[in-house]
C-alpha cells in the first residue's frame, strides 16, 4: 500500500521482512539515479517524493518510443550500487522456477519454450561477467521523473547479475500503450540503443530478455495459476525467438 505526502511516500508491506529487504536494496544504491530511503520502520518505507511523477511509460505512450528506451539507458548508466544486502538473490537462484514449472505437470506454456529457455538462461548465468546488485525489474514505467534529480527508478527487487540482465524487463514490458507486444522492428532499435549507449552485446541482451519473458510467464502461473496463450510474456518470446534463429 501506498501512502502519499507532500514530500514524502511511505510503502507499507504485508510483513516486516519485505520492507525491510527493501530499505537495505534502496539504500545500497544510496540515490544513485533510485528513490532514495529515509527511513524503515516495521512494515513500511518512508521514501522521497518524486515530482511530478511521471514514467518513462508515457513517453511510449507519446510515440517517443526511442527517448524513453534512451532514459532506461542513462538511468542503468548512472547506477552506482554498493555491495548488495547479504541475502540479496542472484539470477542464477531465479532458475530453480523453470525446474519447479516442469515438476509442477502445468503444460499451458509449451515444454519446448520452457526447456529452450532455461538452456539459455543457465549458459548466460554460467557466462557472466563484472556482476553487481541490479534493480531486477527496471521497466519503463518503474522509472519517473523528478523535477530536481531527473529520471529516477523506483521499486527495485534487488538481484545480483550481470547489466545485460537489467534490459530484459524495458523489453518485455509493454504497458502502454495497450499493445501485445512492440513490433520487431522497434525491438530492433531498442537493442541498438542499449548497444550503444552502454555497450552491451544485442545477442546476449535478446537472449537474457527471450528467457526472462517465459520465466515472468512461469511466475504468473505461480501466482495466479493461468496465462493467456497470448498474454505479451509469451508472444514477446516468439518475437524475441526470431532474433535467435
Amino acid at each position: 500500500m501506498i501512502h502519499v505526502s507532500d514530500a514524502s511516500v511511505l510503502k507499507t508491506s504485508d510483513r516486516v521482512e519485505d520492507a525491510r529487504r527493501l530499505g537495505e536494496v534502496l539504500r545500497a544504491f544510496d540515490g544513485s539515479a533510485v528513490v532514495r530511503c529515509y527511513d524503515v520502520v516495521d512494515r513500511g518505507v518512508l521514501m522521497e517524493r518524486l515530482q511530478p511523477g511521471y514514467s518513462a511509460a508515457d513517453l511510449v505512450a507519446r510515440g517517443r518510443d526511442d527517448e524513453a528506451t534512451a532514459v532506461v539507458a542513462d538511468v542503468i548508466r548512472r547506477m552506482s550500487p554498493r555491495e548488495a544486502p547479504s541475502g540479496t538473490p542472484t539470477v542464477r537462484d531465479l532458475a530453480s522456477a523453470f525446474r519447479a514449472y516442469r515438476s509442477s505437470g502445468d503444460r499451458q506454456i509449451p515444454r519446448r519454450l520452457v526447456d529452450d529457455a532455461e538452456r539459455t538462461y543457465v549458459e548466460l548465468c554460467e557466462s557472466q561477467r563484472d556482476t553487481r546488485l541490479l534493480h531486477g525489474d527496471l521497466h519503463q514505467s518503474n522509472i519517473l521523473f523528478d523535477d530536481v534529480r531527473g529520471w529516477v527508478a523506483i521499486d527495485p527487487k534487488g538481484v545480483v547479475g550481470e547489466v545485460a540482465y537489467e534490459i530484459g524487463a524495458s523489453l518485455r514490458n509493454f504497458v502502454e500503450p495497450p499493445k501485445a507486444v512492440t513490433p520487431a522492428a522497434t525491438l530492433q532499435r531498442r537493442l541498438e540503443i542499449f548497444e550503444r549507449m552502454l555497450g552491451l552485446d544485442q545477442t546476449r541482451m535478446v537472449r537474457w530478455a527471450h528467457a526472462q519473458a517465459v520465466l515472468a510467464a512461469i511466475w504468473l502461473v505461480e501466482d495466479e495459476g493461468v496465462v493467456d496463450p497470448g498474454h505479451p510474456f509469451l508472444t514477446f518470446a516468439a518475437v524475441s525467438g526470431t532474433f535467435l534463429e
